[in-house]
């Protein structure tokens, strides 16, 4: 760490400017001090009762801190820099490679068809003439599909209530959905159908199924972010903004995803909607917060899903799901209509089966809607996929005991992934080294704690603490004793890591990583009543995600190969403010160089009725 000198219980931090960024710098890469033994059932919630007991919970609280280094590194730390309350960057007007720039005062569909010309011409051809043993149905298959008049969005959407009702139900019981209603799907698609008889479609969306995560308001459903009461205290009357931009697109809005409760765990499993199992093994999780979207995307139910990324919420279940997992810059996309749980780490993403399918997404909730939004720019750079040449002179950041500190089987694999990249592409690896990576993690988790606490303090008070489930009123209890002081450090922490990551970023184009510190694991019987405390292994799901979240970067996880098990696994680009485009160029030449050895889910669904293709 940039340490000055240490203090008992306390460091002062020498100022970032200062700071050695290279490989022969003398910091020290810190693991995650994480001191706390997994807990669920009873166990669980005597967890819960001692921490809210007024007579030992402050001092169990104030334990709990001390032992994980809160206290020590981000407390009583001392450091100049002032805080920064708000990721949100500056414009950089630096030209990209091989983009065109659009107006985001474009019209949803409109901001589609940019994005479709984007993509290259012989894509059907390529993907038709490719020996592939497993793709994803993508949004231009759907579209060609109900253009042909192959098959139309009214069976498409018969196909998707019936595959919804037996994930549902018993044996697989996968608890991807929280909400669904088959009449609105079907009033949706038939719509759809009959734009299509009538040649006039309104997008390449027009008739695709789209899931949405329970945390972005989404009419004619109820917002329960994974809780059984929030929608009583919040009700939903409006749609999120970036969900009118889909409807104006045409899609088929299918339903609400399951999520992990308000956030507040990575494992995805929902003591009151169910564990959202994994796809690829039903006995593993699907990871959190966005598990169900995740899932969705996985199972083939639906080509895309939104999610929100607070901590990795986007990218963690989608690398445990073996899809993309794609998260802009903050404030490119209008937040409006999204719980405010976290509101200034937490960011509408995408989940994909395909890069191409996150950017066409991506394209069309970048929209400015009125009454306008916060708006970032008048304009935004969309990536030209259809070059012959991909974009050169990358040069892509590598941490190398950041980049390490995982499983031997996601090591070796990701290792394999860069060096295959830059043999194909000839882009250089240029070793650096990022400072205090763990105290940015835990600054991190005191202010998306602080914030859902805060932003739930009218609600709770009102609130029979029996409707939440064990394990969130762990969290919630954890959440609500950090201290406006622990706030405001953490903010400075902030300050000192976007000087750290912009400093990079003169050198280099992307920070390269895995996206999870361990592949997914097994959901036990103990957990599903009540939650589980997992915080090992939390810690090492979060491990690459912060930067992104904390620091309002834009990142994005390409699935590049499996463990041992064949549980999928993910290498994660996080790229300068405001450059989605690069970041899209990159994950696509990652794609191309593994889409070939993709595999099928253990659950799939065809919805196209395709299966002689594989």
């Amino acid at each position: 760490m940039g340490l000055l000198f240490k203090n008992e219980g306390h460091v002062v931090f020498r100022p970032a400017k200062d700071v050695d960024l290279t490989p022969a710098s003398s910091e020290l890469y810190l693991r995650a001090n994480v001191k706390a033994p997994r807990m669920a059932g009873f166990l669980v919630k005597v967890f819960a009762w001692f921490l809210e007991s007024r007579i030992f919970g402050t001092l169990l609280l104030f334990i709990l801190k001390r032992d994980n280094l809160i206290h020590k590194l981000v407390t009583n730390a001392e450091l100049e820099e002032p805080p920064v309350y708000v990721p949100l960057h500056p414009l950089d007007d630096k030209e990209e490679q091989d983009v065109k720039q659009v107006g985001s005062d474009l019209s949803p569909p409109e901001l589609v068809q940019q994005a479709i010309e984007c993509l290259p011409v012989s894509l059907e051809n390529t993907l038709n003439g490719s020996n592939f043993s497993f793709r994803h149905w993508t949004i231009s298959d759907y579209s060609r599909a109900y253009t042909s008049g192959e098959i139309t969005p009214r069976t498409v959407a018969e196909h998707l209530i019936a595959a919804i009702h037996e994930s549902s139900t018993p044996p697989l019981q996968m608890s991807f959905f929280i909400n669904y209603k088959a009449e609105d799907i079907l009033k949706q698609a038939t719509e759809s159908t009959l734009r299509y008889e009538q040649g006039v479609p309104i997008s390449a969306l027009d008739g695709v199924p789209i899931a949405i995560k329970d945390e972005i308001d989404c009419l004619p459903y109820p917002t329960t972010g994974g809780t059984k009461w929030l929608h009583n205290l919040r009700p939903c009357t409006d749609d999120a903004c970036c969900v009118k931009c889909l409807r104006l697109c045409g899609a088929v809005l299918v339903g609400k995803t399951n999520m992990h409760e308000l956030g507040a765990g990575t494992s995805g499993i929902n003591p009151h909607y169910g564990a959202t199992r994994n796809p690829y093994s039903r006995s593993k999780i699907s990871g959190g917060s966005s598990s169900g979207s995740a899932a969705v995307v996985a199972s083939g139910l639906c080509p895309v899903a939104l999610g929100v990324d607070g901590g990795g919420s986007v990218r963690m279940p989608a690398a445990l799901c073996g899809v993309v997992g794609f998260k802009p810059t903050f404030g490119r996309v209008p937040h409006s209509g999204v719980l405010p749980l976290n509101w200034t780490v937490g960011m509408v993403g995408i989940l994909a089966g395909t890069v191409e399918d996150a950017f066409i997404v991506y394209a069309a909730i970048s929209c400015q809607l009125p009454p306008r939004q916060l708006s970032v720019s008048p304009k935004v750079n969309f990536p030209l996929l259809n070059s012959t040449k991909p974009i050169s002179s990358i040069k892509l950041a590598k941490y190398g005991e950041w980049f390490n500190d995982c499983s031997d089987d996601i090591r070796e694999c990701c290792s394999n992934a860069l060096e295959r990249l830059q043999k194909k592409y000839g882009w250089k690896t240029v070793e650096v080294t990022i400072p205090e990576i763990e105290m940015m993690r835990l600054a991190h988790y005191v202010t998306i704690g602080s914030e859902c606490s805060t932003s739930l303090s009218s609600f709770l008070e009102k609130l029979d603490f029996k409707e939440l489930g064990w394990d969130a009123r762990v969290a919630l209890a954890v959440y609500g004793a950090f201290s406006g002081k622990e706030y405001i450090k953490a903010q400075k922490i902030r300050n000192r890591q976007m000087q750290f990551h912009m400093n990079l970023f003169t050198q280099v184009d992307v920070i390269v990583s895995p996206t999870i510190g361990v592949t997914a694991y097994t959901i036990l019987d103990d957990a599903l009543n009540t939650g589980e405390l997992d915080y090992i292994n939390g810690a090492a799901l979060v491990r690459y995600s912060i930067a992104g979240n904390f620091l309002g970067l834009p990142a994005v996880t390409v699935p590049v190969g499996y463990d041992k098990s064949g549980l999928p696994i993910g290498l994660q680009l996080i790229g300068k403010p405001w450059s989605e485009a690069t970041l899209i160029h990159i994950a696509l030449a990652m794609q191309d160089l593994y889409v070939s050895e993709y595999r099928k889910p253990e659950v799939y669904y065809d919805l196209l009725n395709k299966n002689s293709v594989f």
